[in-house]
């Protein structure tokens, strides 16, 4: 950024968006040293990732941090809506890929679709506020054993980065040849698979044997919603 007055104009909204009125109380807010706002100031450049951060941290608009345009503030997504935003603010978009479920030798695994048409459009600050968007999936659910939390044919969004097993969380997990949205509890050397629908029991997998190569975590589940035909 080598306009001067530019330069200005963002580093005041970006400290606008973070409520700072000094360098060190924007440095606080960032996460970062005094000594980084003051290389910015005589370099004459805001940096992308302040403006990512801030965006991520505040819910502000980073299309509007970067260039003045636009709403401040991005309306939020309902629980259970897909998130959307307006037409001037297409640059915060990101699309997830719908994932297709393939079989392989019992193992399991998400195959991606290269087809441009197969993806959803969600907002990027709330995404970033659910995880890592470049580890996100989109999934379809067959069956009725998650009724009436979930769905058949409903989708539901993936984080693939996040297979640590937080109880009473819902994942998408593989099991011998299928692929399952469960809620998981653990007890030691076991996996506890609940269904919501009372007509299916839970599942008990002992992990402390063979058990152990046949099951995986997917990811955690974001996010649910469906479609009306």
């Amino acid at each position: 950024m080598t306009d001067k007055n530019e330069f200005e104009t963002t580093l005041q909204r970006l400290m606008l968006a973070l409520n700072a009125s000094t360098d060190a109380e924007l440095a606080r807010a960032l996460g970062i040293t005094p000594q980084s706002v003051s290389g910015a100031r005589k370099r004459g450049e805001v940096p992308p990732a302040w403006i990512q951060t801030c965006a991520a941290e505040t819910g502000v608009n980073a299309h509007w941090l970067f260039f003045g345009s636009g709403p401040m503030r991005l309306p939020e997504a309902a629980d259970g809506e897909l998130p959307t935003s307006p037409a001037d603010c297409e640059t915060d978009l990101i699309h997830v890929p719908l994932a297709e479920a393939r079989l392989s030798a019992g193992t399991g695994s998400l195959e991606v679709s290269e087809r441009s048409d197969d993806s959803y459009a969600f907002r990027g600050d709330f995404l970033r506020r659910k995880g890592n968007p470049r580890r996100m999936v989109l999934m379809r659910v067959s069956g009725d054993s998650m009724v009436p939390e979930i769905f058949d044919n409903d989708l539901v969004l993936l984080d693939k980065g996040q297979t640590e097993i937080s109880p009473g969380r819902l994942y998408a997990v593989g099991f011998e040849d299928a692929i399952y949205i469960k809620r998981i509890d653990k007890v030691p050397g076991k996996i506890i698979l609940h269904s919501v629908n009372p007509a299916y029991p839970p599942v008990n997998l002992d992990l402390r044997g063979d058990i152990a190569d046949q099951f995986r975590v997917i990811g955690r589940v974001l996010w649910s919603g469906r479609e009306y035909r």
